[in-house]
């Protein structure tokens, strides 16, 4: 659904790029409603050029000029900004943060009571269209704040809405996650080539498996472990793959993975939250 409202990206690296050029895909919205604070003047230029919206070096001016804000840069030099653009921010504008471990308590503490913030955490498959978001409210954010913030994840994969509590498992699972995977395509790729493949070979097809079995499982809505029976042939290849996988404690070492990434992501939101 069309926004119909500025919106100001507070930093424009990688993600808000990703989420600028889905918002214009999908026609949530259009390039004049969209302006982008950016302290380089090379990469200013690059935006404009290539997407066609405006861009400023003053983020109080990108503030000013929007009614939804997108805290776009990275945690450690999040309080900065917020100490920068508190004065500019009233409670008519809508605060999206997608910075990683920064509680809504420590914004909404910088830029002060009653402001309506949206947290998020998207992840880096969004640069292709593919994100996964999850979004959490603060006690001021309306419905329709959290409708709008919905609608502008949308434009880059799935949304999906949680408690702040569970952000943390969030970062754990889909905001870590990319990462993950990207292990488990290139040690696919490694076994492929150990086995005769040439390189780009093997790396195009474990790349693809990857992505057909994901969209196998959000298409059919089966389990997944249904979905591996259903190719585990009795005394078969894939069962003896399997069964060396199990052996050498794959799930455990994924689960492991996540746990760590959460804990870690509870320990950086507990440091912002004293600050």
């Amino acid at each position: 659904m069309p926004l119909g409202k500025k919106i100001a990206f507070l930093g424009a690296g990688n993600m808000a790029e990703a989420l600028v050029k889905g918002l214009l895909s999908a026609g949530t919205a259009a390039a004049g409603e969209i302006v982008c604070a950016e302290p380089r003047a090379e990469r200013r230029e690059d935006l404009r050029a290539r997407h066609g919206v405006a861009v400023t070096a003053g983020n109080v001016e990108a503030v000013r000029q929007a009614q939804i804000l997108v805290l776009s840069v990275k945690p450690q030099v999040m309080d900065a900004l917020l100490d920068e653009i508190a004065e500019a921010v009233d409670h008519s504008k809508l605060v999206i943060s997608i910075a990683a471990g920064v509680p809504i308590s420590a914004i909404a503490r910088r830029l002060g009571a009653g402001t309506r913030v949206v947290r998020t955490m998207p992840n880096t498959p969004a640069l292709v269209g593919e994100g996964a978001t999850a979004l959490a409210r603060g006690a001021h954010a309306t419905d329709a704040d959290l409708a709008q913030a919905v609608a502008l994840f949308e434009a880059v994969g799935t949304a999906v809405v949680v408690d702040e509590h569970l952000l943390d498992a969030v970062t754990g699972l889909s905001g870590s996650g990319p990462a993950f995977v990207f292990l488990a395509i290139e040690a696919l790729a490694d076994g492929g080539v150990k086995m005769g493949l040439p390189r780009h070979v093997a790396l195009a097809l474990a790349a693809q498996t990857v992505v057909g079995a994901g969209q196998l499982v959000l298409e059919t809505g089966e389990h997944p472990g249904k979905l591996k029976d259903q190719v585990t042939s009795p005394g078969g290849t894939t069962i003896a793959g399997v069964h060396a996988l199990e052996a050498a404690g794959f799930r455990a070492a994924l689960i492991a993975a996540v746990e760590a990434a959460t804990r870690r992501s509870r320990e950086l939101g507990e440091a912002a939250a004293a600050r």
